[in-house]
């Protein structure tokens, strides 16, 4: 595969630097705004501080549309530029030098937009595909449950129909952004007398509606971007319901398969903050310091050379695939290498954290975080599973109550241990 900018790829990279160098300065920091709330001291600071990121976002995102540069990659006919996934990931390298991010807006534009564009109706995509472009709308996504986490298919939520609409209880949790989120994409078992990838169902909320409760939970880095969701008899109209009741589970694989590719082609290059970094420190010709940095950088590369190849198959109008479960993997881990990094070329300023640390302690809040990147949009294993059998062609496990009614399988959960059980 040529990783070379093909002439028609080099103009368009052309373009868009200049329309960024044109445009992006004043929004710049949008990216490192999220770094200086991470720690906040309470959630309504943090809360605070999340709706201001928010704004930026959207502000530079209305930016984007007004200039044409907004869903590049998007069909015409859904108000995007219908260019190709590889010119929205030039784009996005080019835009990476300027400090400017759409962070808070992505699950809507990565995640929701494309799983509308493939099984949305009209109306659902006239309601809420302008609106993403225009950054008016963020959305969250209401997926796991306290007992439904790596085996999604065993959420417990449940929708019943009333005439014309949907009414839903249950609790989903580790929901990003819910605070802020005006939508959210909803997951709940609307058969449970089938096995229980059968039963489950997808809906489009709002986060407005009542019976609607939002729980920020604090996180070991301080910050409270998690929030646990209660839906309390929430009434949902039945024509937000994405494909067909019960069939959820297909639309629900669309949407992860972009969550993948989003987290995997997320973060940036590492490597040249860290040289930043330890040029700040005077350590950019310690060995030891040249040969993380020079770690970190053959994952970025290899991050890098992924990312053309899996947009290269969406160039030719295939989903996203199994290769959004390599890069994810090695997000985590380039996280993770980079941030332990970052605090050794500090030497003992390393093992301070908070506003007063070195760098407003970055590098300390992003090892903490990269904790989280090994479990959110499917944990490590659930991405080794998919390698296995979609890439390697592995076996893949049966498990042995993929075939048993869900309302068979609580019960079994729920039932008390006998003698001896459970010991």
């Amino acid at each position: 595969m040529n990783m070379q900018d093909t002439p028609e790829r080099a103009a368009f990279r052309a373009r868009a630097r200049a329309w960024l160098a044109a445009n992006a300065p004043g929004f710049a920091g949008t990216v490192r705004h999220r770094l200086h709330f991470e720690a906040a001291s309470s959630a309504e600071e943090y809360g605070k501080a999340e709706a201001e990121s928010v704004r930026a976002a959207q502000a530079w995102q209305a930016r984007l549309h007004e200039g044409g540069w907004a869903g590049i990659s998007w069909p015409a006919a859904f108000g995007g530029r219908g260019g190709i996934p590889a010119e929205e990931a030039v784009f996005a390298e080019e835009a990476a030098a300027f400090d400017v991010s759409v962070g808070p807006l992505l699950i809507g534009l990565s995640m929701v937009g494309p799983t509308l564009m493939r099984h949305g109706t009209g109306e659902q995509c006239a309601e809420h595909l302008p609106p993403l472009l225009r950054g008016e709308r963020v959305w969250c996504q209401l997926y796991s449950e306290p007992e439904a986490g790596s085996d999604l298919a065993a959420l417990r939520t449940r929708a019943v129909r009333d005439g014309s609409e949907w009414v839903v209880t249950g609790q989903k949790v580790w929901t990003s952004g819910a605070r802020v989120a005006g939508h959210a994409i909803l997951l709940a078992r609307t058969d449970p007398d089938v096995p229980k990838h059968q039963g489950i169902t997808y809906f489009l909320l709002d986060m407005s509606a009542p019976g609607v409760e939002v729980r920020p939970l604090r996180q070991m880095n301080g910050s409270y971007h998690f929030n646990e969701v209660f839906l309390d008899e929430v009434r949902i109209p039945a024509g937000n319901v994405v494909g067909e009741p019960g069939g959820g589970w297909k639309v629900a694989h669309a949407t992860l398969a972009s969550e993948r590719a989003m987290i995997g082609g997320g973060g940036g290059a590492k490597a040249a903050a860290l040289l930043e970094l330890a040029r700040a420190r005077g350590r950019e010709h310690d060995p030891l310091v040249r040969q993380a940095v020079a770690r970190v950088h053959t994952l970025d590369e290899v991050l890098r050379v992924l990312g053309l190849r899996m947009r290269a198959a969406l160039d030719q109008g295939g989903p996203p695939g199994p290769e959004g479960s390599i890069m994810k993997l090695l997000v985590a881990r380039r996280a993770h290498v980079a941030a332990e990094a970052g605090i050794a070329v500090q030497g003992a300023a390393g093992v301070l954290a908070g506003p007063g640390a070195p760098g407003g302690g970055e590098w300390q809040q992003q090892l903490l975080s990269a904790q989280g990147l090994r479990i959110g949009g499917g944990t490590d294993s659930i991405q080794r599973n998919a390698i296995a059998e979609r890439i390697l062609g592995l076996p893949r496990e049966r498990p042995a109550d993929r075939d048993v009614p869900f309302r068979e399988l609580l019960a079994r959960r729920t039932a008390p241990a006998g003698p001896g059980e459970g010991k």
